[in-house]
Parts: structure tokens; C-alpha cells; sequence
């Protein structure tokens, strides 16, 4: 008997919903195709279709191919099992795509400078770059409807290889995405993928210098042109430019596909990548069934990859059977956490609660753009250890730092952490080599130390950390790790493909 009072829990209708998520990968792979040519091309393009002859395939993307690699990880632990640092191991075993922000972060985890240190250290030039919001689609499709359970993931994820405006870009797109399973009008949903990042980032400023001109009935090439020259500091292939021209073409696009796509890719820089996530923002919106045929038909519904090793990695052939997979993992993840809107075979239906939060960005906010890049989680048997450097482990000898501890997660009340620094010589720490911290039962305690380096032997200094429960006998060891300044570089240098600078001379690219 329907019981008018029981209160109807959120429902996305299963062929819907698939439809959506077959659009999401077909645009992803139309777009990425149509930029694919002229990707690190820094002038303005004029292109309205394909300008390769693609014989039925789609040109294989680095966009698409890393989330594979993240799908394979969900589905082996499931989605809330995973932290960034289990995400860094399938990088350092799946990945092979040596460039830029890619390769830094595998540099830094053979350091043993795990996430989300890998994507802070030694990548002033790359952290703020679009490696991470170019794969937020998978947290979006596993998430549909819940923009910050779709940010939590996307930490994760952009934490491994970025940094500050690189992560701030992917809980852009992740959450705008996600939110497009429910809202179906382009500015709404940046005002609420805006919501969840910092309001003086600059991702939100370029998101913002887009809306405004947009608003103002400015032309979108002219606002191209601001976009490029605020972001001239960051220089090219960053994410604050490169997302607001992503945003140009929802905006300018006025809901067309074609047209979306182009304006995107036609902006320059890092075409493939914006034009992929235009295709799939639009994909969402309108789903497989609503995308015009004629940019479908040249290349299919394969699956090519660039940048991941597929030893042991289960590449889907086609879109389809991404889908499907994709939404195998749905089904599981509303086991894990059935508060989540299902998959059900009745009609959608999504109620005030839920469409209320799409735009209440608060939590996003407050607890996720908070989160340290300088801080490394460490699972114990009883808890978790969590280790904030003061300002880096990128140092010098002499230049002390505060490092901060914290025990969470831990089952026991009134027991004490004890720990114990063992330090090369002329090295110190202080209050002293011994710590002890009182914990409880689902509480958050922390104690500050002060480290101070002396000689550095090697590149690396790898400090030992006994941590050890008031009532247990055995220890745990850490390798707590201390780079020594000046002693690791980042060659990022690429000879092998010619490039177009801004007055449209064909160059190397040397980075």
C-alpha cells in the first residue's frame, strides 16, 4: 500500500541514464578527435568538422585513456576504499605517458613522495596544468546528480599529478558534470561547479572573466583574447585559461553541438582537451540519442588509448562496454552508499532535497578545497596517521619546519600514540625524539613538531618514525621523506612534434 507520507528516494531511470552516459564517452571521443590536430596550437583556429581523415576510428586520448585506469581501480576495491594513495599505484603501474605533470608525478612517488606530495613537489610549472579536469568523467558518471561526492573523488584523483589550480579545475568539471544528470541549462550549471571552488582562485576567475563578457554581449573572440592575457603569467597548456575556454564554448555554443565544440577547439592551446570536455558536458545533456550523426559516423564507437599500458589493464573495446561497466560500478556503489540516487527501471524522478544541494557548494568547499597537498595519509591497524609538512619536504639544511601530526579514525578511547624519531646526524627535532599524543574514539588529535635538517648524503633523507599504541607491543616504521633542494629536475622536452606559436610560426616545442 503506497504510504503517502514514506519519503521517495531519488531515482535516475536506467535507459536514460545509460543513454547519458553513452553521450558523455561519444562526445568525450568527438571533441578530443576534433582538437586532436591542432592541440598546443596557440592561435585562434577556424575549423567547423574534422580536419583528419579518421576511416572510422576516433584518435586516441589521454583525456579518455587515464580513466580507465581509475574505472579498473574502482571495480578491484571499490569506490570507497580508495584513497590517492592507492590511485598513485595504478598511475606508477598503468601509465606510461611521460609527459609534463605525468612524469613528475611517477619521478616523485620512485622518491617515495606519495600523493598527494607527488603532484606538490617539483611541478611549480605543471600542478596548475589540465592533466586532472581532462578525466573527471568518471567520477561524474559513478556520482550522477551528486556534485560532492563527485569532488571527493576528484581530490583524489587530481591530487596524484597537480596541485592548487590543477585540483580546483577537476572539482570544476567533476561537479558540473555530475550536476548535468539533473540540470539541463549550461550557466546554471557552471554557477553551480563555481559553488564548489574557491571564489579567488583563478579558475574561477577565468570562469568568471567568460560569464561576464558573455553577459555583456562581448564577442567571443574578444573574450578569448582577455582569457589568454590574464592567464599570460601562468603560461600555456594551464588550466585557468584552458577551462575558460571550455566555458566560452558551452556558453557561446547556445546549446548547439557543432558549433560548442568548434568554438572550443578554435580558442587554441590545449584543443583536444577542451574540446573533448565540451563533447561531454553536451553529451551528458543530451545523451547518445540526441548528438548529430554526422560528427558521430566518422569515427565510430571504438576505443583507442595513447598513454596507458594494457598488461593486465581491462580496456573496454567500444563505448558501449564502458557504459555498461560503468554502470555495473553505479549499481555497486549505491550498496556502498545508498544514499546515493539509483538506478531503477520506473521513470526519474529527483526530488527538492537533492536539487536544493546541487547549488549549495558550502561542503565542497569547506572540506575538500581545504585539503593539504602537503599532507600524507599513512593506514594503520588502528587508525590513521596523517603528516602535514610545514611548507614542503623540498628543503635545505637549517631551514626548520613545523610538522604536523594527527591521529584519526581510531577505535579506542584513552590510549596514547607514542612516537619516536630516529635522525641522521646533525639533524634535530624538537620538543625532543619522543612524542606522545592522547587519542579517543572518533575524534581528531594533533600534536606539532619541528624538524630541522642537517647534511643531506643524497638527493633523498629518509627519516625513521616508530609509531606505536600505548597497548601494543609491536611498532609500525615510517620513511618519513626530506628532499634536499636543487638536487632533482624536471626535464620536460618534446622534439618530436611541430607547434604553431601565437603569430602562427611553426616551432618546436621545448619544455
Amino acid at each position: 500500500m503506497f504510504d503517502a507520507g514514506k519519503k521517495m528516494r531519488d531515482q535516475f531511470n536506467l535507459a536514460e541514464f545509460r543513454d547519458k552516459v553513452l553521450g558523455c564517452w561519444t562526445g568525450k571521443n568527438i571533441g578530443g578527435t576534433l582538437g586532436a590536430p591542432m592541440e598546443g596550437s596557440r592561435p585562434l583556429h577556424d575549423v567547423s568538422f574534422y580536419t583528419q581523415d579518421l576511416g572510422g576510428n576516433p584518435a586516441p586520448n589521454d583525456d579518455l585513456d587515464l580513466q580507465l585506469v581509475w574505472l579498473q581501480a574502482v571495480e578491484q576495491h571499490g569506490a570507497y576504499r580508495l584513497n590517492e594513495r592507492i590511485l598513485g599505484e595504478y598511475w606508477m603501474r598503468y601509465i606510461t605517458g611521460p609527459w609534463n605533470e605525468y612524469g613528475t608525478a611517477k619521478g616523485n612517488m620512485v622518491a617515495g613522495l606519495y600523493p598527494p606530495l607527488s603532484g606538490f613537489c617539483n611541478n611549480d610549472q605543471w600542478k596548475n596544468s589540465n592533466g586532472a579536469w581532462i578525466r573527471s568523467e568518471i567520477w561524474a558518471c559513478l556520482f550522477p546528480g551528486t556534485p560532492d561526492e563527485a569532488a571527493r573523488f576528484a581530490w583524489l584523483d587530481a591530487c596524484v599529478d597537480h596541485a592548487g589550480e590543477g585540483i580546483y579545475a577537476e572539482i570544476f568539471t567533476a561537479s558540473l558534470e555530475s550536476a548535468a544528470f539533473v540540470e539541463s541549462d549550461p550557466e546554471t550549471l557552471i554557477g553551480m561547479a563555481l559553488a564548489r571552488i574557491p571564489a579567488d582562485c583563478r579558475v574561477a576567475r577565468s570562469v568568471n572573466l567568460v560569464l561576464d563578457g558573455y553577459h555583456r554581449g562581448i564577442d567571443w573572440r574578444t573574450v578569448r583574447r582577455n582569457l589568454v592575457e590574464d592567464s599570460a603569467d601562468l603560461g600555456w597548456f594551464q588550466a585557468p585559461a584552458n577551462l575558460g575556454f571550455a566555458v566560452l564554448g558551452l556558453l557561446y555554443g547556445e546549446n548547439d553541438f557543432g558549433r560548442s565544440v568548434c568554438l572550443a577547439v578554435n580558442c587554441g592551446d590545449d584543443t583536444d582537451c577542451t574540446g573533448a570536455t565540451v563533447g561531454a558536458v553536451l553529451g551528458i545533456l543530451k545523451g547518445r540519442s540526441g548528438l548529430p550523426g554526422e560528427w558521430i559516423a566518422p569515427i565510430g564507437n571504438t576505443i583507442r588509448t595513447v598513454a596507458i599500458s594494457t598488461y593486465y589493464l581491462f580496456v573496454p573495446e567500444t563505448l558501449e562496454e564502458l557504459t555498461e561497466r560503468v554502470i555495473r560500478n553505479k549499481q555497486l556503489i549505491e550498496r556502498e552508499n545508498p544514499a546515493l540516487p539509483r538506478l531503477a527501471d520506473g521513470p526519474t524522478r529527483i526530488g527538492d532535497e537533492l536539487r536544493r544541494r546541487l547549488g549549495d557548494g558550502e561542503w565542497a568547499r569547506q572540506n575538500i578545497c581545504t585539503r593539504s597537498s602537503r599532507a600524507v595519509g599513512y593506514d594503520l591497524p588502528w587508525g590513521r596517521l596523517t603528516l602535514e609538512y610545514g611548507s614542503s619536504p623540498v628543503t635545505a639544511p637549517g631551514e626548520a619546519q613545523r610538522l604536523r601530526l594527527s591521529v584519526d579514525g581510531c577505535p579506542h578511547s584513552n590510549r596514547l600514540v607514542c612516537f619516536r624519531w630516529k635522525l641522521p646526524e646533525g639533524w634535530c627535532v624538537s620538543p625532543g625524539t619522543e612524542q606522545m599524543l592522547q587519542v579517543k574514539q572518533d575524534a581528531v588529535s594533533t600534536l606539532a613538531v619541528e624538524i630541522t635538517p642537517g647534511d643531506f648524503p643524497g638527493a633523498m633523507v629518509y627519516v625513521q618514525l616508530e609509531v606505536r599504541l600505548s597497548d601494543r607491543l609491536a611498532p609500525w616504521w615510517l620513511a618519513v621523506p626530506f628532499e634536499l633542494r636543487g638536487t632533482v629536475e624536471q626535464e620536460h622536452q618534446i622534439v618530436s612534434e611541430t607547434f604553431r606559436d601565437e603569430e602562427g610560426r611553426r616551432t618546436l616545442r621545448y619544455e
